[in-house]
């Protein structure tokens, strides 16, 4: 069961940052090379406790499709995404956002176990937890653009900033 963990500091409030983590369009967004999509359940704006989304993207040259729900929520300091069905054997995501300053520290707790028994395992040696930190990576990254440059408002011009 590999877990990867991700410490991002972002020049925001933790508000921002729990909202813009809980974004389907800025989530499309920072997964754009794979040609994810949400196809179900929540496919634009907000999700939030109990709800789910369907994501369909190519990863290592196939079509996958992903349900996760959103089974833990505590705004602004901390919700989770569990895999309900898709390819890996499960998936648990936490994101975590505590205040320090005038920063917001994002930690995502990405715990996850591929499948297919020791085919999984040393895949996930091999190339799939390198592979999953990335996009994590790549979704920080663009999380923290939008909220440090004011791009937010392009996805959530509604949002309270409380």
């Amino acid at each position: 069961m590999p877990t990867i963990t991700i410490t991002t500091i972002v020049n925001a409030t933790p508000e921002l940052c729990f909202d813009l983590s809980r974004s389907i369009d800025l989530h499309t967004i920072s997964t754009k090379h794979t040609g994810e999509q949400a196809v179900a359940g929540v496919t634009s704006g907000l999700i939030d406790l109990n709800e789910t989304v369907t994501w369909k993207a190519k990863h290592f040259g196939i079509w996958q499709h992903l349900t996760s729900k959103i089974t833990e929520y505590n705004r602004p300091a901390y919700f989770v995404d569990e895999m309900v069905k898709g390819a890996f054997a499960r998936f648990r995501h936490e994101h975590h956002f505590k205040q320090q300053n005038n920063q917001t520290i994002i930690t995502d707790i990405f715990d996850y176990t591929s499948p297919l028994g020791i085919l999984g395992r040393v895949a996930d040696r091999l190339f799939l937890k390198t592979y999953l930190h990335k996009l994590l990576l790549e979704r920080n990254r663009v999380i923290k653009s939008y909220a440090e440059f004011g791009k937010w408002q392009e996805i959530i011009p509604a949002i309270v900033q409380e």
